[in-house]
């Protein structure tokens, strides 16, 4: 296996490796046995970096949210690695028309009765109660990155890209949000912050935000991107360069939920997400990203690499890349998906990628 490489997210001084171990299957797809089979594989090949959140696993519900975090925390407590571990966790965001209530009954100890429970908000209490939360069922006294999972203000999310005016409502405003983020940062209970799920706009108004009030700025973004959905160089790489605002990007969704693996060609339904769960994530199942996984499967194999490994060893090859998140649901894709990131794809074949992005682009956009 290559060697590991590692840089810093943005301007900070956390050093992360291009690879990041993601989580969202724990506790839904993957039992805590398995789980910490992944956790103890990643930690040994160089993969230190671990992403997870408080609502997962996904599709989140009430039975198991909180879950994947208790199986992290339970495999901190035994192997006692915590300091050679960095931990990013989020803090869920409002959504209305969708009941979140059960999130907000899963900050208590015990859980408290969803029904009398607000939604999830961004404002003090809520993130205060949220981080508290997630700190007990980690087992630790502090995260390395704090992120919010998505805007608390109305944004066109996961592949909705028209932005309706109509859908605007009041947020907790962005100075609120960054000066609960600084003052966590001086107690000490996270050691940096960042965003999700975010758009050009929202990342100025944060960062211009945090200079007004002499807070670090968020030193990460983690968003959907995959060779069929490169919205995020349109414009946020722009504003996220280190001569702009200076975020290092944490994807996720390079394998368009499994369809850039190749399992789901030819009309295939073997055990997976997509089979599982056919309504959670559908943007990345449809005709359009079929039609254009089908296309970079036929160029990982004239090339010789898996489906897997083409995109994500495409995706580690950004220049404005700071971790690729993996997930897997057994070891033999974790082996694959990590030594993917440590692949070199030529010239040749990145040009090709870029032709059939051309004739096949941004298949995940669902408007």
């Amino acid at each position: 296996m290559a060697a590991m490489r590692r840089h810093k997210l943005g301007s900070s001084d956390l050093e992360v490796p291009i690879v990041c171990l993601g989580t969202m299957t724990w506790g839904e797809q993957n039992t805590e046995e398995e789980a910490w089979q992944q956790l103890d594989y990643a930690l040994e090949h160089g993969v230190n970096f671990i992403d997870t959140a408080e609502l997962y696993p996904v599709p989140p519900n009430p039975k198991t949210v909180g879950r994947t975090e208790v199986y992290i925390g339970n495999w901190l407590k035994a192997r006692g690695c915590r300091d050679k571990v960095i931990l990013a966790t989020k803090v869920a965001a409002p959504l209305p028309g969708v009941d979140r209530s059960w999130i907000v009954a899963n900050r208590s100890d015990p859980l408290a009765d969803h029904t009398t429970c607000p939604q999830p908000e961004l404002d003090e209490p809520s993130i205060r109660a949220a981080l508290a939360a997630s700190l007990r069922r980690l087992q630790t006294d502090y995260v390395d990155l704090y992120q919010i999972h998505w805007p608390a203000r109305y944004v066109p999310l996961w592949g909705k890209r028209q932005y309706r005016v109509e859908n605007e409502r009041p947020f907790t405003p962005f100075e609120e949000q960054v000066r609960i983020m600084g003052e966590l940062i001086k107690e000490g209970k996270i050691r940096h912050w960042g965003l999700s799920n975010e758009t050009s706009y929202g990342v100025a108004q944060m960062c211009e935000a945090a200079k007004r009030l002499g807070v670090p700025p968020p030193v990460s973004i983690q968003n959907d991107f995959a060779p069929v959905y490169r919205h995020y160089e349109s414009e946020l790489a722009e504003t996220c360069a280190p001569s702009a605002y200076n975020l290092g990007l944490l994807a996720y969704g390079v394998l368009a939920g499994g369809t850039l693996s190749g399992k789901y060609s030819d009309g295939g339904k073997p055990k997976g997400r997509h089979t599982d769960f056919p309504q959670f994530q559908s943007r990345y199942h449809n005709p359009r990203t079929l039609a254009a996984a089908a296309e970079y499967a036929a160029l990982a194999k004239r090339v010789g690499l898996s489906p897997a490994t083409l995109a994500q060893a495409w995706a580690a090859s950004r220049w404005y890349m700071g971790s690729v998140i993996i997930g897997a649901t057994s070891m033999e894709q974790l082996k694959e998906n990590i030594e993917a990131c440590l692949v070199t794809l030529d010239a040749s074949t990145l040009e090709e990628m870029d032709a059939i992005h051309l004739r096949l682009k941004n298949t995940n956009d669902l408007d």
